[in-house]
């Protein structure tokens, strides 16, 4: 089993709890990966614009809390 069709009719063979407990697995991984990139992101300096663009906002008082953004949409 070695390509995308092959793995995605092997998924379809399993049992549905199977496939719950491979979709956690499979976030838990994209997680990880996603953690690893921003890890590499910072190490290599990418961030830097956005992390003085916070740091400045946050200077001059321009954000707001998330609970302020999500309860007055």
């Amino acid at each position: 089993m070695t390509t995308l069709p092959e793995i995605e009719a092997a998924i379809k063979q399993l049992p549905e709890g199977d496939v719950r407990q491979l979709s956690a697995w499979l976030q838990e991984y994209l997680d990880e990966m996603w953690d690893r990139q921003i890890e590499a992101d910072l190490v290599s300096g990418r961030l830097g614009k956005l992390i003085a663009k916070a740091e400045a906002d946050i200077a001059a008082n321009r954000v707001r809390s998330l609970d302020e953004v999500f309860h007055n949409t």
